[in-house]
This record gives structure tokens, sequence and C-alpha cells, in this order.
């Protein structure tokens, strides 16, 4: 009974090192022998390390066409099931590791969107503060000059450069620098 069953292992092994070697010749249909002979053996050796039959399938999958994609560099291997399973292994414990770091994400996530939750009350003063900051800001704008206020527009609400104020407005550079930077201190002075 032993030999027979060792028999049978030593032909499936036999077996796996031909398809190996087709596969690293780049034989399409060695590759779908090889899977097709594995395949059984890796989903149990997968579930055993205690992953979710989904994800063990979704590892075999790659195995084999990250197989595929390198058939032209595999080295020549005497335990192909040894080899295979290594690598299946090493496959899972990435997936697992990867999807600790996505669930630690998305705790985190949630942790912080339930920290920064607002109640009502909260909700409203900070409405109110809204209002009474942009009320003050118009109070402010008021006390700037047409040009310095065309000047602070294209500057932080356009984005444009200083070079760019310059040749749209026909100043020079220092010119459109100071009417700015003037602009600035009388906001800061009226906002305090």
């Amino acid at each position: 009974m032993f030999s027979i069953q060792q028999q049978r292992m030593d032909v499936y092994e036999d077996d796996n090192h031909i398809y190996w070697e087709r596969l690293r010749k780049g034989d399409k249909q060695a590759l779908f022998a090889l899977y097709n002979n594995t395949y059984s053996h890796l989903l149990r050796f997968g579930l055993k390390m205690g992953s979710n039959d989904e994800l063990v399938k979704d590892c075999i999958t790659q195995l084999f066409l990250q197989l595929w994609t390198k058939q032209a560099t595999l080295p020549p291997v005497t335990n192909v099931q040894g080899y295979l399973f290594t690598a299946l292994k090493r496959q899972l414990l990435d997936q697992l590791a990867y999807q600790a770091k996505i669930h630690a994400a998305i705790h985190r996530m949630t942790d912080k969107e339930a920290e920064n939750e607002l109640s009502y009350e909260e909700m409203i003063i900070r409405s109110q503060q809204d209002e009474e900051i942009k009320h003050r800001l118009q109070q402010a704008l008021k006390a700037l000059t047409p040009r310095q206020i065309e000047l602070v527009r294209l500057k932080f609400f356009e984005g444009m450069t200083y070079e760019q104020i310059a040749a749209q407005t026909s100043q020079t550079v220092k010119t459109a620098y100071n009417t700015i930077y003037d602009a600035i201190k009388t906001l800061r002075k009226v906002l305090k």
C-alpha cells in the first residue's frame, strides 16, 4: 500500500518537473497542466495557513500569472511542489500584510471622522463664526484701494506670479509686489 502511494507521488512530481521545464521554455499548455496538477494541493495548503478560500484562490491565480510572466527567468527546480508551496505562502503573507494595512488605515480614518464629527450646536457656532469672518473681511476690503483689491485677487485667487501680474496690469514687478504687500499690511491691521 505504501509503495503504491509513493509511486503515485513520484509520478506526480515527475509530471510537475516535466511541466516546469516546458513552462520555462514558454509552453503555455505546460502552465495549464501544472496548474491543473497542483491546484487542489495548493488550495489545501493555503487553507491550512488559515486564509479564507477566496484569498487563497486569488493568490494561486496570481502565482500562476507571475510564473507565466517570468517564465523566461524561472530557475530549474527539483521539487516543483515545494517551490509552489513556498511561493504561495509568500504570496498569502504579502496579501495578508497588505490587507492588515488597509484595515488599519480604514480604522484610523473612521476614528478621525468620529473625532471630527461636530454636534449640531458646534456646527451653528462655526457657521456664525464663518459669517462673522466674512463680514470682517468685507469691511477690511473696503479699506483697500481698487488697485490693491485687483492685485490681491490676481495673486491669491487666480494664483498668478508677480511677473504675470506685472505683465497683465502694465506695472513693474516691484510695484506689483509693493502694492500687494501694502494691501496685506492693511488687511492685517483691520482684521486684528
